[in-house]
């Protein structure tokens, strides 16, 4: 620790802290524009320079370590005057119209700032550029105009999602913030992520959905859980008159630290599908619109008489991106009260079934999300990261330009071969065969960390030359990049988990534990999970196979989740069908009762992580009237059936093993 003074305040700050950063802990305010607690510090703007006692000039906070009884003053009249300056030079740069602007009046830094140090008009007319707007992206605009090239769009780009799109051209006071080599960037390498958008502090980045839709100080901030995958990254849902204005990754996230994807940022706020927001029976063939309390009457009569009968009573599905509370409602009143032998999800166990098997025998063998932040090699394998479970690929692809490095596997292909050291495309299905042939040739060459004998071990390497149909070159270079890391990762996801091969789980884990990436100290070895609540329905062994057995109804509780085509086609073989959901789609026309519910945002729930981290997600808006609670529509339906249902969905996730360890 050391001692520093700031303002004459005495404060004790971890060695290696800035200025800056000692200056927030001690609650003194220096004010800043380029710099932001999830960057890399950068001493572009100089507002927020101090005069150090020693130093012959005053210097920024934002970049200066705290040194041994180091005095620091921040508010002298000298550097009030320099700010004021550096303050008039950025506002004549550009054009900052700040009546015109949609985060004028609170909400824009440098707006802000000035108004800080008082002032109250442009001391310096602006050079009245006309840069061209650019909105050829779908979500979010880039404006020249109003920026002041703190270029933290630019290193957000590159160290919170590791893209790279953005960069600057030009040189001085021309110089511009651009995509790729200067084109549109709705035509750019850019993911869609928006954290560029979040961390500027002008209007130069706007979004096209939250733009003028209030300030602040008029918006109310809901911390959350994002549900779109499950990686479970931690949102502020901002709020107003009963819509969320936008979406925005938390800071304090401990998985994402404000990193969000594409789905998670903007596809909730683009939502087109329809609501439902009465219940509806079939009647003469057609769907009608009909009072609760006859269509809970109708459920309740229809599959009370069914219960107990385990062959052809009732079969119920639900979705993954409920919460865990409605999910143990759900078994308890279908498997245990009713009785049913087909109870499970609509990923059917593809991403967890596997593990799950494996986790049963040994307990929890895979670990946090955060060893992809210290890794210094990766192995991917049938996880396609750059597509879903961006945010997981975002702490892979920042990391790559720091040495990281890449061996991808998928028979495929995907985003990622380009950016890895060494990408294997081998033949689909031959995923053991690979597996097998790294272990032997790490074995082979005597490059384990522990003991481990593969007997015949080149009969093994040719054979997985011939089922993968990849080179012996290119499986050696692996194994050996694999084995010389010093803290080696094994991803994997659903190209391998879908397979519903326990014994291809196994000898992946056993790989990781011949590379050293598994070892007492640290356990990096980890599947990416389905949707957001897939590992919890796996606890609640919602992750059995669907199929339909003479069973004379099914009950599918959807919520807001996406119905996908081959679930339409295998539930229209139902006599009896009862949809629980939020939107039309093809599954609730074809149902006999649509029980309409809340969505992510209107109900409060816990979500369990990939890694295993249970996660509130907070109740942010209020449904539209006719519309009920997930939860609250089970529990009805079980009293009318006087078959109440009383669950601890706490206790009864961590009834089973579990692959990963619950907290």
């Amino acid at each position: 620790m050391v001692q520093i003074t700031i303002n004459g305040k005495q404060i004790e700050v971890p060695e290696g802290t800035t200025v800056l950063r000692a200056a927030e802990l001690a609650g003194i305010d220096i004010p800043t524009l380029c710099d932001h607690k999830e960057l890399t510090p950068y001493g572009g703007c100089r507002l927020c320079i101090v005069e150090v006692q020693g130093f012959r000039v005053p210097i920024a906070s934002c970049t200066l370590p705290v040194s041994p009884n180091m005095v620091v003053n921040t508010e002298t009249p000298a550097l009030k005057k320099s700010r004021k300056f550096v303050l008039s030079m950025l506002f004549s740069e550009r054009n900052h119209f700040c009546p015109f602007c949609q985060v004028s009046g609170g909400d824009c830094d440098l707006q802000n700032a000035a108004y800080r140090e008082e002032m109250t008009h442009w001391p310096m007319q602006p050079g009245w550029n006309g840069y061209p707007v650019d909105s050829s992206h779908p979500y979010f605009v880039l404006d020249n105009n109003r920026c002041i090239l703190c270029r933290r769009c630019v290193r957000a780009c590159a160290e919170m999602t590791g893209n790279f799109t953005l960069s600057v051209a030009e040189r001085g006071a021309a110089s511009i913030i651009v995509a790729d080599t200067n084109v549109p960037l709705g035509e750019s390498t850019c993911v869609k992520c928006g954290a560029c958008v979040q961390v500027c502090p002008t209007g130069a980045l706007i979004d096209r959905t939250s733009a003028y839709q209030g300030h602040e100080t008029e918006i109310t901030p809901v911390k959350s859980v994002c549900v779109g995958c499950s990686v479970g990254c931690s949102v502020t849902l901002r709020v107003r008159d009963n819509r969320i204005v936008r979406i925005e990754g938390d800071w304090d996230g401990v998985v994402n630290r404000g990193s969000l994807c594409e789905h998670g940022r903007y596809h909730p706020m683009t939502e087109s599908r329809q609501r439902i927001t009465t219940p509806l029976m079939k009647k003469n063939g057609k769907l009608e619109p009909v009072s609760w309390d006859e269509a809970l009457g109708a459920v309740a009569d229809k599959l009370k008489p069914l219960a107990g009968d385990a062959h052809n009573g009732v079969a119920a599905i639900a979705s993954t991106r409920l919460p865990a509370e409605v999910l143990a409602s759900f078994r308890a009143l279908f498997a245990e009260k009713l009785g049913a032998q087909m109870v499970t999800s609509t990923e059917e166990g593809m991403t967890t079934a596997a593990v799950a098997a494996l986790a049963a025998k040994t307990g929890a063998f895979e670990g946090r999300l955060d060893v992809l932040k210290t890794a210094d090699t990766v192995l991917c394998i049938g996880a396609n990261v750059a597509k879903s479970h961006m945010v997981a690929g975002f702490l892979i692809k920042r990391a790559l330009p720091k040495g990281m490095k890449l061996i991808n596997i998928d028979p495929e292909g995907d985003a990622l071969d380009e950016l890895a050291d060494v990408a294997l495309k081998n033949q689909p299905g031959s995923d053991l065969a690979l597996i097998e042939g790294l272990k032997a040739i790490v074995i082979k060459e005597n490059l384990g960390r522990v003991p481990m004998a593969v007997p015949n071990a080149d009969k093994v390497i040719a054979s997985a030359v011939e089922t993968t149909g990849l080179p012996l070159e290119k499986l050696t270079l692996a194994a050996r990049m694999l084995a010389h890391a010093i803290s080696p990762v094994i991803l994997y996801g659903k190209g391998i988990t879908a397979q519903r091969n326990e014994q291809l789980i196994e000898a992946l884990f056993n790989l990781a534990v011949l590379v050293g990436a598994v070892d007492q100290e640290r356990v990096g070895f980890l599947s990416v999970k389905g949707e957001a609540n897939s590992l919890a329905a796996a606890q609640f062994g919602l992750d059995a196979q669907f199929a339909l057995n003479g069973q004379q109804a099914v009950y599918a509780a959807i919520g807001d989740d996406y119905v996908s085509k081959y679930l339409v086609e295998r539930l229209s073989k139902a006599p009896y069908l009862v949809v629980q959901a939020a939107y039309e789609s093809k599954l609730t026309e074809q149902a006999d009762v649509v029980l309409p519910v809340t969505i992510w945002s209107e109900q409060e729930g816990h979500y369990v992580s990939m890694d295993g981290r249970v996660q509130k997600a907070e109740k942010a808006i209020i449904a539209p009237e006719g519309v009920r609670e997930n939860g609250a529509v089970l529990s009805e339906i079980a009293m009318r059936m006087n078959m109440p249902i009383h669950t601890d969905w706490n206790k009864s996730l961590h009834e089973r093993k579990s692959s990963v360890v619950l907290s």
